[in-house]
């Protein structure tokens, strides 16, 4: 077909083809990702761009949209972020998640003229904020690349993540005290396990920030970067934790979750569980075998 039509268009098809080959030498931008519907991302996401990307296009990039909110968290947003993790956590080739923001905000916090009129009854009967625990159940790794403000449920989101990459100019904090309220998306109890009892009282406390040296310092985030390298890094962390086998880096995420949230004597049971569970697996097999053999492991489970 490709051959006929080459025929049919003449010599400006023959040029364009080799004008294709030589783009071919050229690594591929991250292209849109398609969702179950077959649309692009511009068709289904209204807060949102979401494309997969890397050299193998493993990583599911979600860059927050809502410019003229510093990409302030509405209901819309993250019901958008719930659909587009469901659909990135389907897809096979997927190894792993980025997720992030504009360079002047990563999230500034949940969108308060939605909240201003909310009462009590509507937020306990409705279960308000309760589906946004969805960023932490998903089976993948996450990455959160926070460029600029992370505040109130901005710095819960990127909590929920599995690691956060900050930009040099990155700004944490649960600022809720200043509206009269305290954070409700697990800032208290995460920020808490993340950096320590002192500080997380001090910041829910006073609604003061700290600065992306100052949360790598007490271990919120894991690397700084400049801001034009931020999302590179993350993207690269995310392929290279997709190269790994799927299966076993949600195992792996699982137990190091156990960690965080349960006993020690409950934690090293669930890692002993996962660790012998790994045997069942035919990337078990296939790392171990490469490894004596000298080799790239070609893992294969999803």
């Amino acid at each position: 077909m490709a051959g006929s039509l080459r025929a049919l268009l003449g010599p400006a098809a023959t040029a364009a083809a080799a004008a294709a080959r030589r783009r071919a030498l050229v690594p591929s931008p991250p292209r849109p990702f398609l969702g179950a519907r077959a649309c692009s991302a511009g068709a289904l996401f209204q807060y949102l761009a979401v494309q997969k990307t890397g050299a193998r296009q493993s990583v599911g990039l979600i860059r927050l949209n809502r410019p003229q909110a510093l990409n302030a968290l509405c209901e819309g947003l993250m019901e958008e972020l719930r659909r587009a993790l469901d659909t990135l956590e389907s897809d096979p080739q997927v190894g792993a998640i980025v997720i992030t923001g504009s360079e002047k905000a990563f999230a500034a916090g949940a969108d308060i003229k939605e909240m201003q009129n909310k009462t009590f009854q509507q937020c306990y009967s409705g279960g308000f904020l309760a589906g946004w625990d969805k960023v932490s159940t998903v089976r993948k790794p996450i990455i959160a690349a926070v460029n600029g403000y992370a505040l109130g449920g901005g710095c819960e989101l990127a909590m929920m993540c599995d690691i956060i990459y900050a930009g040099e100019k990155a700004q944490f904090g649960q600022p809720e005290i200043l509206l009269g309220t305290i954070p409700g998306a697990g800032g208290t109890q995460r920020l808490t396990r993340a950096v320590g009892k002192s500080l997380a009282m001090e910041m829910v406390l006073t609604g003061d920030r700290i600065s992306a040296a100052e949360a790598k310092e007490a271990g919120l985030v894991s690397k700084v970067f400049p801001v034009d390298k931020l999302l590179d890094a993350a993207i690269a962390c995310a392929e290279k934790i997709a190269n790994n086998s799927k299966l076993v880096a949600a195992m792996a995420k699982e137990s190091v979750n156990a960690a965080f949230e349960t006993t020690l004597a409950e934690g090293t049971r669930t890692e002993k569980r996962l660790f012998y569970a790994t045997f069942a697996t035919d990337d078990r097999k296939e790392g171990m075998t490469a490894f004596v053999e000298k080799r790239k492991a070609n893992f294969t489970d999803s």
